[in-house]
Order: structure tokens, then sequence, then C-alpha cells
């Protein structure tokens, strides 16, 4: 098992957010940014994060303001939103692993909200090659058949009348995502109701952000996943419009298993089948 260090990286003279990186056994062939998906902390990502490590890699995760570690206090009254996650915890988080990598290359591997937002990050340039796992765009009306049932209840009543009693969502009761700071929610919302998503709420320079990016990307989604369907998927890398993209769609039963979803790739189990065979030639 492969130690990791926990460190506070510095978003201003106020704020902080709580990262662990995990160093390899000897010198580090690349480095490697896990980017979390929407409420969900880094400790889920620790196990992958460690075997990778132990392949040769420097890896960091971490915690976006408002969520597992980087949750200093109430999030009511927490200012942020996704595009600050981006443009601030993102990318403290790109400058302190490019510190630790040196002239290493970088790559991004994006877990769902994190495969989403990477055009945001202003230096995004350091990024060498993205990976983005179970990412798609988020519109609810072209989410699967089984989340579209109950997504109409969150965006149109939890989500509008939870934010206005407590001053943030507060998911774990809810039993929803997660607990997010307001703005976040609110932000997402208005994304999740477009259809061309972050693109079609933020604006044309929104579009011309993901027009930009021109780093390969290796998008790994699942035919299983419960949130994103395949129109999801296409959806959101086809905002990548410059950028060469290898979309990748793995069955369960093209593994022997019954089941990957929305969240199993990154579980242990799936070394051999998922880790082994699908991600470390993406990374090679």
């Amino acid at each position: 098992m492969s130690a990791f260090v926990r460190e506070n990286i510095a978003l201003d003279a106020r704020q902080h957010i709580v990262a662990r990186f995990f160093a390899p056994p000897g010198d580090a062939k690349a480095a490697v940014l896990v980017v979390p998906a929407m409420g969900v902390t880094q400790a889920f990502y620790a196990p992958f994060a460690e075997w990778l490590a132990a392949q040769g890699y420097l890896v960091a995760t971490f915690d976006f303001r408002g969520i597992g570690q980087s949750r200093h206090g109430p999030l009511r009254g927490l200012e942020v939103d996704v595009l600050d996650w981006a443009r601030q915890d993102c990318a403290a988080m790109v400058n302190a692993v490019t510190a630790r990598a040196g002239e290493r290359p970088l790559y991004w591997i994006g877990h769902s909200l994190g495969g989403q937002i990477l055009p945001f990050v202003p230096n995004r340039e350091r990024v060498a090659r993205i990976v983005t796992v179970a990412t798609g765009s988020g519109y609810w009306r072209e989410n699967t058949a089984a989340l579209r049932r109950t997504s109409w209840w969150l965006w149109f009543v939890a989500a509008p009348l939870s934010l206005r009693l407590f001053g943030y969502f507060p998911g774990r009761r809810l039993r929803k995502v997660g607990d997010l700071p307001r703005g976040v929610m609110e932000q997402w919302r208005r994304w999740c109701l477009n259809p061309e998503y972050a693109v079609g709420v933020e604006g044309e320079s929104a579009r011309a952000l993901y027009a930009a990016v021109a780093t390969p990307i290796v998008s790994l989604s699942f035919t299983d996943d419960e949130y994103m369907s395949l129109r999801n998927t296409e959806s959101i890398h086809g905002q990548y419009v410059n950028a060469p993209r290898t979309l990748r769609r793995i069955a369960p039963k093209e593994i022997g298993e019954k089941r990957i979803g929305h969240f199993g790739f990154f579980r242990p189990k799936f070394e051999r089948s998922l880790w082994r065979e699908h991600l470390l030639p993406a990374l090679s």
C-alpha cells in the first residue's frame, strides 16, 4: 500500500482545500490528478490512487471546497459555485501537482463532473492527456430512463425548496448526491435543465473554452451507468470539437461482470479488467 501525504492547498489568504499525494516507490514517470465527481470525497478514490502510484505515477486527489475534508464549517453562507471549483480549486491543484512533478507530464483523470469542467481551468494547458470516466452532459431529458423518472423531482421540487429552507443542499439527508454549497447546486441545476448543459447556460465564451481544448481525450463510459446515457456521453464530448477523442463504451459482460455503473470503475475489483486493460493503455 502506498503511503499518502495530506496537505492543505491554499486558494487565497483565507481559504484552502485538502489534498492527498501518493508517491510511487521509485521515480515517477508522470503525474496524475484525479478530479472527483459531484459530491464525492477523495477518500472514495484512495484505493485507485494507491494502485496507480504503485504503477509508477505520482497521484493527487483532493476535495472541492465544501466537500469532505475541504468542508470547513457550515455550508450555509459558503459562496462558491462549480466554476469557482474549476477556476480556483482545480487550478490550485494543477499548480500543486506541477510543482512536485517538474517536467514530467501531467494527466487528468476526471470522474463525471471531473471530466466536464476542464475547459474552465485557466492553467489546463499543463495537462498532457485527459481520461474521462462516466462523464456525460447531465442534461436531464437525456439521462437514463430510470433517472428521468426521479430527476424531475430533484430539479423542480427538492433542490429549489431545500435551498430556500436550509441555504445549502442537504443531499445526505435526502440521499441524493451529498451535501452541496448553495451556489454549486444552483449552477448545476441550471446546467442540467439546459439541452447544451454548461455551454447553453454560460454562453459562447464557454463554447469557445471547450473548443480551445486540443489535448487528447479518452472517454471510458459504461452501458449500465445509471446516470449517464450514451446520448449524455456523446453530447459532452461533442463540445470538445478540436480535441482528438476516443470514446470507449464498455458493457459489464465484456469483462465478465454483472455491473459497473456510474461509480464501479474506481473499485479495486476492477483492477485487472478495467484499470490494467483500459486505463493504463490510455495513459501510455
